[in-house]
């Protein structure tokens, strides 16, 4: 049978207001009476029902975070700065993954909202701003993560992957390359389109170059070597000699294909570049080239926003935090 608070009051000979107080408020308790209702506390191995004391807050201990991909290292590190920075507040967080699935994240958004947690981070499946107002309006601030809403209300801590898809293929034509392919997908996802966008930019900027687009429905590393075997299929003058993947989860596949598959040499034949510059791109066969996003910084700062948006929502501090992306060059494109 569990032990209760009355349970510890009678056996420490206090009140159970005093055990309350030395649980919630212990400044308040004399040092001698603390001693004992915990001496009583670990005698009988009480353990406190933080659900229901919760229950009576009106607001849990947790945030919720919503991913697209948890088995994606980039955002397992967004999670961990988000973990870092929620423990120094002594929250917990819950993760949620949509596998970018809306009505997925439609079913964890709604439990989240039954758990009444302090606040939800999502990065979202798709653009639809009804189901995130649903959420403010029931109490849960929102703040999105590796994403924005131009023109919402929602704070969010995203990347600048117009300008990283920039970075990337002008790396690609600075090399010398001028037949360059996108492979990234599906456009739905703001991040990929972002990065075509960018990517587009530069080939504007080189009347010789041209880009090519091969649309995947999954970021995955099995669609970036399906990817990957259809370029080795092609004759060699249709090959592109450049290749700029929307992740490095789909280059690791992309060079799979390429270098365990076939003979096409990286980057003697195709140059190769990824997107997030996540741990094992340094250990791939041949080193990625990568897009770095600060990962395990926009999980923190996200947290640090919602902490300051809970606390004072009308303050004077940066609602929409956009990182610089940073050009990470390796034997992929190097040579």
């Amino acid at each position: 049978m569990a032990v209760s608070v009355r349970d510890v009051a009678v056996a420490a000979s206090v009140s159970v207001g005093t055990v309350s107080n030395v649980l919630n408020r212990r400044d308040k308790v004399a040092t001698e009476t603390v001693t004992r209702v915990l001496a009583a506390i670990e005698e009988l191995g009480f353990v406190r029902n933080d659900a229901a004391r919760q229950l009576r807050a009106g607001r849990s201990r947790s945030i919720g975070l919503v991913v697209l991909d948890a088995g994606n290292p980039f955002f397992a590190d967004v999670a961990r700065g988000a973990e870092a920075r929620a423990e120094e507040d002594r929250l917990s967080v819950l993760l949620g993954n949509s596998d970018d699935d809306p009505l997925r994240e439609d079913r964890y958004l709604d439990l989240f909202r039954e758990q009444r947690v302090n606040g939800v981070l999502i990065s979202p499946a798709s653009d639809d701003v009804d189901k995130l107002e649903r959420v403010k309006n029931a109490g849960i601030p929102v703040v999105l993560v590796d994403h924005e809403l131009p023109g919402s209300r929602f704070c969010s801590v995203s990347v600048d992957d117009v300008e990283g898809g920039y970075l990337a293929v002008r790396h690609l034509i600075d090399i010398g390359r001028r037949r360059i392919a996108f492979i990234g997908g599906p456009s739905s996802i703001a991040q990929v389109a972002n990065r075509l966008r960018g990517a587009r930019r530069a080939v504007d900027e080189t009347p010789d170059a041209a880009l090519e687009l091969i649309e995947i429905p999954a970021l995955t590393v099995l669609n970036g070597r399906t990817a990957g075997e259809e370029i080795v299929r092609r004759e060699p003058s249709q090959r592109p000699d450049a290749l700029f993947a929307a992740n490095d989860l789909l280059a690791v596949g992309v060079l799979q294909a390429l270098t365990m598959f076939s003979t096409v040499r990286v980057p003697e034949d195709i140059a190769l570049i990824g997107y997030d510059d996540i741990d094992f791109a340094a250990a791939t066969v041949v080193p990625l080239s990568s897009i770095r996003q600060p990962a395990r910084l926009i999980g923190h700062t996200a947290v640090d926003l919602l902490l300051r948006f809970i606390d004072d929502p009308d303050g004077d501090y940066e609602r929409n935090v956009r990182f610089q992306p940073e050009l990470v060059i390796r034997q992929s494109t190097s040579g």
